[in-house]
């Protein structure tokens, strides 16, 4: 067999999938006997060791016991160790020469199909994602979110990118995805869509952008942040530059005989040179000698079942008899010999092959690239550079010294060129001239003229001439060459020295003469001019020329040879060294006449195949054997035995069923290996070979599933994500089979196959239920999708104790009730680790962190695993529960270590309690009902203490209060305010999920707010009343700040009231608002008697005017002193106008206060109402006042000051809003008048008396 041992693998550069081609032996046949290298170096290593042994020193020998003792122990671990080595090497060399015998039977299914095709109709796997992909999409995000990309985008989807990458990107489940080679890119994108579905959805509606509008824009977006650098590559496409696809992506597509013989010469380790050799000795590329095979292998079968038939050896059957089991079997034949006879004759021949390109990826598997036609010889074409150098000529006699000469030199088909004249006595030049030609070959002539002196001569005489044939390899340097002279020619020894240089062209890489023989091309052995042409990356010929030919006569690609030093064939004349280049179905010998010229041969077209092998010059390669073989593949059938005994092994005598296993096993490790997120599936391809296998080679339907049963399960056991699809597929099939319902038309079943599918069975079942209960680890965030609802269907499947029998509901939710309780567990163990929690930790921050984790981790279940379980919605709401009693214990430890009076755990409430509230399943549930009584301790006891707490401020704030303005009251007012709102605001927020304990706790709020506000208007009015009692009673009344203030807070009160204090009964009607104690009543009493008591403390000033204005009425005494009193001082000084200085000081008490009113304030209502009742009690006082004087004059001081004040507060309150209405009322009409009136008759009794003041022109008067 072939040598499959590595203890002879050759040095670093050999291809690691093969480690040592087969040892050439001395006289370059090949040694193919199982492990006769290894068990020679064996020997060699223990004769090596003997003599170190013998050759000890006496004294060491003659040691004391002890020394012996351990020396003894000491060889004994040698030899054990040497023992497991061979060991070890003589299992491999067994394993290796199994899979090469699969490998054999592998090859003829390829070569020569007759019953399946390769499936056109599988689903296309997405590329993996893994670890250095996974950390480029985590920067790239990041880069992202630090605005370090040119990419545009709102907060909205900054928020959305920053989720994904906190909870998904980063996500240890992720890292195990990616880890598992089950997560592709595609994955991820679907996580994302899937979040942004439901945050788009929560966005308010936006005219002309529809929802679906901003998704496909976030989307585009993703891609662009997670392509990154693919910009760049699509580019490059569009450009022109068709990207390469590597095997892996060709192993998705449908695949030619060369694809499919390089994959699973992988999938089962052969070496390429096995390959060759089992190529050719199984004749793949003759489809006649497949057709014979086959039918010998079906003719041995059918002998087989014949010697069953009457042997009666069938295997132990649990269903059906000998007799059905004989007939299935000869049926199963029959079907394969209809099936080969219904294929045409020319089905695997030359036509159905295909040409393949080299990978660009550096693999020795070939990709799938465009068609590829065989190389023509217009694409080797080469373009040589030709420099002619002429230097001189001697032996130039006849001529007289003075002759003019020079040389011309021409290319065959080319230009000719001439050098410069010289004289005969020196014929010197060194003149170059520069061709272009595409023969390999040329033929470069030179020739020697002299100028013709006669007159009738019509040419010069030439002298002589050279041929050369220059190739790329010749001389540089300038030689002498003979020149050929004319007949009767004076100078027969003429020569000339010249030099011509042939550049190599890039493509060319080496050329020279080489003897060839081959069986497709130079099937003569005759010398030839050969060049290794290049003619693209991964392309090259072998071609050979003739002399003067632009075109080669043959040519030969070197794509699939493999080149090797051999040793001289008998029978060929001509070569003293040989080589030759091998590949299947094509052998081509070579020889030259050098070794030297051999080694650069051997080593450019090792080159250019590309071969991992390294061919070792073989030892007296200078001497020729007339006994060697003519061939590397010996005939003789000693040195052939193993390639032998692999071809002709007869597959009926081998157990295939076995065989299958290995074969699919390894197929399977291939495929989860490649850079595709297949979840178990087999490419195309290998569903085709596999399908072939079984058909042509008999292996069962229900052995073909139970292996595979097995592989996927040892797979999904070593955490790599397998499809349950597959699983449930692959276990139906074996059911039916077993249960009798003929699945693969086969009515028998064997005790074997029984016994095999209840391991199974109970195997499946055990691995099911694992899943289920790390169905968060198993299918991280709901993927691959539809995976966890598959698991379901197939428990179900397997709970079925037969195909007939339905199962019934309640078993069914037991064991997934079984599963999910311990999946809680599971689920709370593991969000323990991630937290770091510690048994027994009272940190409230800590339970606050751990309560964030438990609800994401729920909103994670809903979200991405809710749907597999919507036939069992309630288990889902019974493991939730599960999981949150877990959470309980800690939460509960955590609430009894916080002192007695913090409140700062109603955080966490209003987190627990939210998310409960609006999860249907959840709201008033156990746990909740328990969050509840928890909490409602503390809410109560929160309640009763701010209420003492309230109310001990409200009396100590308004004892020490110095009522200076804050905001919008003073500082005891907002700060009691404030706290009633926060107050308020907290309940609201706890959003209590129990409605009477919500109302109650309303009720108590708002009473408690009505008691405070009662309490804060009374106080204020009590301190807004004893402050009037302060101020004075005459024009030097100034409204204190303080007194604003106290409106301030009144007003206040008055607004914040209905927000406070007003309870909702729920009922769309006048009455919905209800007030405790009617404080509303209170606050507008209040505020309505301290704006009267501030109007009357105003109005009072007027009054003590008009009273000094009373002592000028006509017909008293006190009138006629003051106006004699008033004449008299006139003549020594100046006095002020009459009605000047009291009218001016009463209009400055009623200007200053409405700006102190104006700006201690801030209400506009309550200064409009203290205006508009000033004004109107000012009016009525100044009318009842005129009134009681209807039968009296006014006195001109009186009229001068009523005329004044009237007509200047008439137009201060205008300006300060009060309404035409008030201002123009009945008071005011009825003064106006009068005084109009006694304006007009004092005009007539003393003229200019009034001194210009006037109702007429108090509208245009100044101040």
């Amino acid at each position: 067999m072939l040598d499959p041992s590595s203890s002879d693998d050759t040095g670093g550069e050999s291809d690691p999938e093969v480690a040592r081609e087969p040892a050439t032996k001395a006289d370059g046949s090949l040694s193919l006997k199982p492990g006769a290298e290894s068990r020679a170096d064996g020997s060699r290593q223990r004769q090596h060791t003997a003599p170190l042994k013998q050759g000890q020193p006496a004294t060491a020998a003659a040691g004391d016991g002890h020394s012996a003792h351990q020396n003894l122990r000491g060889g004994s671990t040698g030899e054990e160790e040497e023992r497991r080595e061979r060991e070890r090497v003589q299992r491999e060399e067994e394993e290796h020469k199994v899979q090469l015998q699969i490998y054999v039977f592998v090859l003829r299914c390829i070569a020569y199909p007759f019953n399946a095709k390769q499936p056109t109709d599988m689903a296309r796997r997405q590329q993996k994602v893994n670890k250095q992909q996974l950390q480029a999409a985590r920067e790239r995000f990041q880069a992202f979110l630090n605005g370090e990309t040119q990419i545009a985008a709102d907060e909205a989807f900054c928020n959305a990118v920053r989720s994904y990458c906190e909870g998904f990107l980063k996500s240890e489940r992720v890292c195990r995805m990616v880890q598992s080679g089950s997560c592709s890119a595609n994955d991820f994108r679907e996580v994302f869509k899937k979040n942004i579905e439901r945050r788009v959805r929560s966005l308010p509606e936006m005219d002309g952008l529809s929802k679906e509008t901003v998704l496909s824009s976030w989307l585009a977006k993703y891609d662009a942040i997670y392509g990154g650098d693919e910009d760049a590559w699509r580019r490059r496409r569009r450009g022109g530059q068709r990207p390469h696809l590597g095997g892996a992506a060709a192993a998705e597509l449908i695949l030619s005989k060369e694809q499919l013989y390089e994959m699973f010469r992988l999938v089962l380790g052969v070496r390429k040179f096995e390959h060759q050799l089992l190529y050719n000795a199984c004749q793949l590329d003759n489809a006649d000698e497949q057709a014979a095979q086959i039918r010998r292998e079906l003719d041995g079968r059918l002998q087989l079942v014949e010697r069953i038939a009457k042997e009666r050896r069938c295997p132990e059957l649990a269903s059906g008899d000998a007799e059905l089991y004989v007939e299935e079997l000869r049926s199963s034949v029959n079907l394969l010999m209809a099936n080969l006879e219904s294929l045409p004759v020319s089905k695997g021949g030359a036509d159905f092959k295909q040409k393949l390109k080299r990978s660009s990826a550096g693999s020795t598997f070939l990709d799938l690239g465009d068609d590829v036609d065989v190389l023509s010889k217009a694409d080797v074409s080469l373009s040589f550079a030709l420099e002619v150098v002429i230097v001189e000529v001697q032996g130039l006699k006849s001529l007289a010294p003075n002759r003019i000469v020079y040389c011309t030199m021409e290319v065959e088909g080319g230009e000719k060129l001439q050098t410069d004249q010289a004289e005969a006595s020196r014929p010197q030049w060194a003149t170059q001239g520069d061709f272009v030609t595409t023969h390999p070959l040329p033929c470069v002539k030179v020739k020697l003229f002299t100028e013709s002196t006669g007159v009738l001569a019509l040419e010069d005489k030439e002298l002589g001439r050279v041929l050369l044939e220059p190739t790329a390899n010749g001389p540089k340097q300038a030689q002498f060459q003979p020149m050929q002279v004319p007949k009767n020619s004076q100078d027969p020894e003429l020569r000339i020295k010249l030099a011509v240089r042939m550049d190599k062209p890039p493509n060319m890489k080496h050329s020279g003469y080489l003897y060839a023989l081959g069986h497709r091309v130079w099937k003569r052995w005759k010398r030839r001019y050969f060049v290794l042409v290049q003619v693209s990356q991964y392309t090259f010929a072998m071609c050979s020329y003739r002399k003067k030919k632009p075109e080669p006569q043959k040519l030969m690609q070197l794509e699939g040879y493999t080149v090797d030093y051999c040793q001289p064939q008998p029978g060929l004349q001509g070569g003293a060294v040989f080589f030759n280049a091998l590949r299947e179905g094509d052998l081509v010998v070579f020889a030259c006449d050098d070794e030297q010229d051999r080694l650069l041969w051997v080593q450019a077209l090792c080159r250019a195949t590309g071969q991992s092998y390294k061919p070792a010059p073989p030892p007296h390669a200078n001497r020729r054997k007339a006994d060697t073989p003519a061939s590397p593949i010996s005939l003789d059938p000693c040195e052939r035995q193993g390639v032998e005994e692999l071809v002709s092994a007869s597959p009926c005598r081998l157990d295939h069923t076995r065989l299958f296993g290995i074969l699919q096993k390894q197929t399977l490790r291939h495929r989860m290996n490649d850079s595709f997120s297949c979840l178990g599936w087999f490419s195309p391809g290998q569903v085709f070979v596999l399908d072939e296998y079984c058909a042509r080679y008999g292996v069962g339907g229900c052995q073909r599933h139970l292996s595979y049963l097995k592989e996927l399960m040892d797979l999904s056991e070593n955490n790599t994500l397998v499809d349950p699809t597959l699983l449930h597929y692959s276990y139906a099939f074996c059911a039916s089979h077993v249960h009798g319902n003929r699945p693969d038309g086969t009515g028998t079943v064997t005790l074997e196959e029984k016994e095999q599918f209840q391991a199974v069975r109970t195997r499946l079942m055990r691995l099911l239920e694992n899943h289920i209960t790390h169905f968060r680890y198993c299918f991280p965030f709901g993927r691959p999708d539809g995976a966890l609802k598959a698991t379901l269907s197939l428990l179900e499947r397997v709970l079925m104790k037969d195909v007939s029998t339905p199962l019934g509901s309640e078993e069914m939710k037991k064991v997934l009730r079984r599963c999910l309780e311990k999946a809680a567990a599971v689920n709370y163990g593991q969000l323990l680790d991630f937290a770091n929690w510690k048994a027994g930790a009272k940190r409230l921050e800590d339970a606050v962190r751990l309560a964030e984790l438990v609800v994401e981790v729920l909103q994670q279940n809903e979200e991405h695993h809710a749907e597999a379980f919507s036939l069992w919605p309630e288990l889902m709401r019974e493991h939730a529960e599960h999981f949150l009693a877990l959470y309980r214990l800690d939460l509960d430890l955590a609430l009894e270590a916080q002192p007695v009076d913090s409140w700062s755990s109603f955080p966490l409430f209003q987190l627990l309690n939210g998310f409960l509230a609006a999860d249907a399943q959840l709201c008033d549930g156990p746990f909740h009902k328990h969050l509840q009584d928890a909490f409602v301790p503390l809410v109560v006891r929160y309640v009763d203490l701010m209420e003492s707490s309230i109310a001990q401020s409200v009396h100590r704030g308004f004892q020490q209060e110095t009522w200076h303005s804050v905001k919008n009251g003073s500082a005891t007012s907002e700060d009691l305010f404030w706290k009633l709102n926060a107050l308020q605001m907290l309940a609201l927020e706890l959003d209590w999920p129990e409605p009477a304990f919500a109302e109650h706790l309303q009720r108590r709020l708002k009473l408690m707010a009505g008691d405070m506000t009662e309490a804060c208007v009374k106080r204020t009015k009590s301190a807004f009343d004893a402050q009037l009692q302060k101020v004075s009673k005459w024009t030097e009344l100034r409204v204190p700040p303080c007194a604003c203030t106290m409106l301030n807070v009144v007003a206040d009160a008055k607004r914040r009231c209905p927000e406070l204090c007003a309870l909702d009964t729920g009922q769309e009607t006048d009455t919905q608002w209800h007030y405790h104690s009617k404080i509303d009543v209170l606050i507008d009493n209040a505020f309505q008697d301290m704006i009267s008591a501030l109007v009357a403390k105003l109005g009072a000033v007027l009054d003590a005017v008009l009273s000094k204005l009373s002592r000028y009425d006509e017909g008293t005494l006190l009138s006629s002193i003051l106006s004699f009193t008033v004449k008299a001082a006139a003549k020594y000084v100046e006095v002020p106008k009459s009605g000047a200085d009291l009218a001016d000081a009463y209009v400055t008490f009623v200007r200053q206060n409405q700006d102190i009113l104006r700006e201690g304030i801030g209400d506009e209502l309550c200064i409009e109402k203290i205006f508009d009742q000033w004004y109107s009690v000012s009016t009525k006082a100044v009318c009842v006042w005129l009134e009681d004087r209807l039968d009296l004059q006014l006195h001109v001081y009186q009229l001068k000051s009523l005329i004044k004040m009237v007509k200047k507060g008439y137009r201060d309150f205008r300006l300060q809003g009060v309404a035409d209405g008030t201002l123009n009322g009945k008071s005011y009409v009825t003064v106006y008048n009068r005084l109009t009136v006694e304006e007009a008759t004092l005009a007539v009794k003393a003229g200019h008396a009034l001194d210009g003041v006037s109702m007429r022109d108090s509208d245009q008067d100044d101040d």
